[in-house]
């Protein structure tokens, strides 16, 4: 990811995520963003940092007139492989409501470890996160 990316992405976290990061958030993550792009377009972009043997999605967003195609898996696996080799365990936290999100995880083989209550705000009050991981071994 790239300055000159972050109006994209700013854009497609807009109209993806309720409570969406700031265009800051995103500058303070330029070194572990990346981005899906062809020609033309910004596809999607994902953030995913790393320390010692551990490594954390931060962020993940494909644009709504492109979601349900299969680019978020890809965009996912991509993260995934490109991973350095300490890398033994990866981590993310996604709504308990967000179900095409959680079957994706789990398609790609991260199992759900913990849950912490009222992680995320919502329109309506609050929401439970589910915490899932990923054994890189056994991928």
């Amino acid at each position: 990811m790239h300055v000159a990316d972050l109006d994209q992405v700013c854009a497609i976290e807009s109209s993806t995520s309720a409570s969406a990061w700031s265009k800051q958030q995103f500058q303070q993550s330029l070194a572990s963003g990346y981005v899906m792009v062809t020609e033309d377009d910004m596809l999607g972009f994902a953030v995913v940092a790393t320390v010692l043997d551990q490594a954390e999605l931060h962020n993940i967003a494909v644009h709504p007139d492109i979601q349900g195609q299969g680019l978020g898996r890809q965009l996912l696996a991509a993260m995934i492989e490109q991973l350095p080799a300490a890398i033994k365990n990866f981590y993310l936290e996604v709504r308990v409501s967000n179900i095409p999100a959680i079957r994706l995880y789990q398609q790609l083989g991260f199992v759900q470890i913990a849950e912490r209550r009222d992680y995320y705000k919502t329109q309506f009050g609050r929401e439970d996160a589910l915490i899932m991981g990923l054994e890189i071994d056994a991928v």
